[in-house]
């Protein structure tokens, strides 16, 4: 039994990693899906953001303005520190729910569980894995990836890498290190040889 924290920067292509991992069977939680359950309408921490950034923070149907708040948090590092300490905890609690769950399954084989975490690092909860690894890519790249993915500027992709721990830092971290600056068969080649290493 194994569990893999994999992260990466924004733009890294984390999630092309996690989905070959899928592919060669390992079961995979993403935590962006468990940060979006955490907040959902009506729980407590919802709840917590709208007393700490107001009634803006929802939108008209009653769940978080995402974009409101990646606006609030993104270059106001106490801002950020204030929703990390209101959602951290709670991604933390159901992550371990769930490699509960992995490791009381019979009969799953391999088994290998992957926690795609984007701040696995930045939130402490490496300690929940085995090994970390880590995707790394080049800053040129980064940046148009992550402005053609996700319509933002410049600017705006700059303060969403300055709210991260650089990947140069991650590397002490790193059990494994994935460079993705070349194209996706390279990118599946080294995965599928990391999976053949793995015990």
């Amino acid at each position: 039994m194994k569990i893999i924290g994999l992260t990466g920067n924004i733009g890294s292509g984390k999630s092309l990693v996690s989905r070959r991992l899928r592919e060669l069977g390992a079961q995979v939680i993403n935590t962006d899906i468990v940060a979006r359950e955490v907040v959902a309408s009506g729980t407590p921490a919802l709840e917590k953001i709208v007393r700490k950034f107001g009634r803006e923070a929802l939108r008209s149907n009653g769940t978080l303005d995402r974009k409101y708040i990646g606006a609030k948090v993104f270059g106001d590092p106490n801002a950020l520190t204030s929703l990390n300490a209101i959602v951290h905890p709670q991604i933390r609690k159901e992550l371990i729910k769930q490699i509960k769950t992995f490791k009381r399954q019979k009969k799953v084989e391999p088994k290998v569980l992957v926690i795609e975490a984007p701040v696995l690092i930045e939130a402490k909860m490496q300690n929940l894995v085995d090994e970390v690894w880590l995707v790394t890519v080049d800053k040129e790249t980064q940046l148009k990836r992550v402005m053609t993915r996700d319509g933002l500027t410049e600017e705006e992709v700059r303060l969403r890498l300055a709210a991260q721990i650089p990947q140069e830092e991650k590397k002490a971290y790193a059990y494994r290190i994935i460079n993705n600056n070349g194209n996706i068969k390279d990118l599946f080649a080294q995965v599928d040889k990391l999976w053949s290493e793995l015990e």
